[in-house]
């Protein structure tokens, strides 16, 4: 593993380079990455999040990133996950994305809110059927006997459900990450990686330059 490294090449990130507004330049990265994915397994919606209990103890998984606007980073789960009990008692989370193709990431870190079970249920019925069966089936983050009994409980719930529409359960739905720190991380050669933070300041965003 000594061994192992790679020179980044690509391109560089000056300030110049930067829109003013995070989410602005967040949504040129990300289109950027999706316009120029080489491969079909990739995710460019793929996000590390990252969160913590009331004792401190962290916790990091990959989700999807399902929307993005001034209001926040949207993904879906469910809300009696580990996940959803971490955010419950410690509301703050970190995301962070790697981009290989482009030598890029970007870290988010701010405060952790429900979204409107409106815009929940909206999004929950844009889901595959399967992927909605599973939703309000699966008891997230507990023990299962076997992936037998998820199985037939899925199935159980498509016979009863038969012609009938999935209703959004109780315990799913999305959250919205309130951003108050953003970095976007450029690889560069011989580790000296452009790093350009923006913290949020007011009603704006205070950029500045760290060290790689």
């Amino acid at each position: 593993m000594e061994d192992m490294r790679k020179q980044y090449t690509r391109s560089g990130l000056a300030e110049s380079d930067c829109h003013s507004n995070p989410i602005e330049q967040f949504r040129n990265w990300f289109d950027e990455m999706v316009q120029h994915n080489p491969v079909d397994w990739f995710e460019p919606n793929a996000m590390t999040l990252a969160t913590a209990d009331q004792d401190g103890n962290l916790a990091a998984r990959i989700v999807l990133l399902k929307g993005f606007d001034e209001s926040g980073f949207v993904f879906y789960t469910n809300y009696e996950s580990a996940k959803g009990k971490e955010l419950a008692a410690n509301p703050k989370a970190s995301l962070a994305f790697y981009w290989p193709f482009m030598e890029r990431q970007v870290r988010i870190d701010g405060s952790v809110q429900k979204v409107s079970r409106e815009q929940s249920d909206k999004y929950f019925h844009l889901r595959p059927r399967g992927s909605q069966l599973g939703a309000v089936v699966s008891p997230q983050s507990q023990v299962l006997a076997s992936r037998a009994e998820l199985e037939t409980k899925v199935a159980e719930l498509e016979q009863q459900l038969a012609g009938q529409t999935v209703s959004l359960p109780d315990h799913w739905g999305g959250y919205v990450v309130y951003p108050t720190q953003i970095e976007f991380w450029q690889g560069r050669e011989n580790r000296l990686h452009d790093r350009i933070q923006y913290i949020r300041s007011g009603d704006g965003w205070k950029l500045q330059r760290l060290a790689p």
